[in-house]
């Protein structure tokens, strides 16, 4: 991997993080994070499944290490960054990673944060407790990333890459 890819990397997981600071709004009982999911979506296409996961996983890190996020900041962007990544890489078309992002967050993550949040943060919940603040949040931030997504191919951005 180049410089110059894992320098944009890092400023992906910049953004996701100060944009967790001040972009935010409440889904149930949770709070929803668009700007984590619009960089999910933006990754997945720029760069592929892998490093999207990664930078998923270094931005739920931080988070988790600052305070200003939870252990679900992990099965949630993860999970979400990997399957938009997989249906970019097999479709070739951004839409695909936004459904990629809404039904690895909004839904798969969602059913794994039940046992996860048993297990690592001792709280019992039903099957689809995660669920509708997960799918508010992933659908506004996937929605978001398109459109950013579509913009940057405009201005010729993912031509910096290479």
């Amino acid at each position: 991997m180049n410089t110059k890819k894992l320098v944009i990397m890092s400023m992906f997981v910049a953004l996701a993080v100060a944009g967790s600071a001040f972009v935010w709004f409440p889904a149930g009982i949770a709070r929803a994070y668009p700007i984590q999911h619009a960089i999910n979506v933006i990754s997945a296409v720029l760069f592929g499944p892998i490093p999207a996961v990664a930078i998923a996983f270094v931005t739920g890190a931080v988070r988790v290490l600052t305070g200003t996020g939870s252990l679900l900041a992990f099965p949630g962007g993860m999970i979400g960054a990997l399957l938009a990544g997989v249906l970019y890489k097999l479709s070739g078309r951004i839409g695909f990673a936004a459904v990629g992002e809404i039904i690895g967050t909004g839904i798969i993550a969602s059913l794994v944060a039940v046992p996860y949040a048993k297990l690592l943060m001792g709280t019992e919940t039903a099957a689809f407790f995660f669920m509708p603040p997960f799918i508010v949040s992933s659908v506004s931030g996937a929605l978001l990333g398109v459109v950013l997504m579509y913009r940057l191919e405009k201005t010729k951005a993912r031509d910096l890459l290479y």
